[in-house]
């Protein structure tokens, strides 16, 4: 039994000589390695490249978000007067010539 076992690994053993004594196996593992490794776009600058578009995303889909935000603002604020002065006091603190204007401020809290 031993021996059969010495004999079965020496077999793979030579096997696994023969194989990296192949030419044909030895360049394609050298081009596999170049391109993993060494190649402009190797492994390393694909991860990169991936996170990089995820973020640029994330970030269209936050812009498109806010231009729609924006765009039904500003429909808002065209379509409706009472809208428009509410806007101009709030932003601008524009007020008519009998009022007075009083800005009220929220400290917020160390938790919020």
């Amino acid at each position: 039994m031993n021996s059969f076992i010495s004999n079965f690994s020496g077999m793979g053993f030579v096997r696994l000589i023969n194989l990296f004594r192949n030419k044909y196996f030895l360049v394609s593992a050298a081009f596999v390695v170049w391109m993993i490794f060494f190649d402009k776009n190797d492994l390393f600058s694909q991860y990169q490249y991936h996170q990089e578009v995820n973020k640029l995303k994330q970030e269209r889909d936050f812009y498109l978000k806010e231009t729609a935000k924006v765009a039904k603002d500003l429909d808002e604020l065209t379509s409706n007067p009472q809208q428009l002065e509410k806007f101009a006091r709030e932003k601008y603190l524009m007020k008519k010539d009998n009022e007075d204007v009083f800005v009220i401020v929220k400290d917020k809290k160390e938790g919020e």
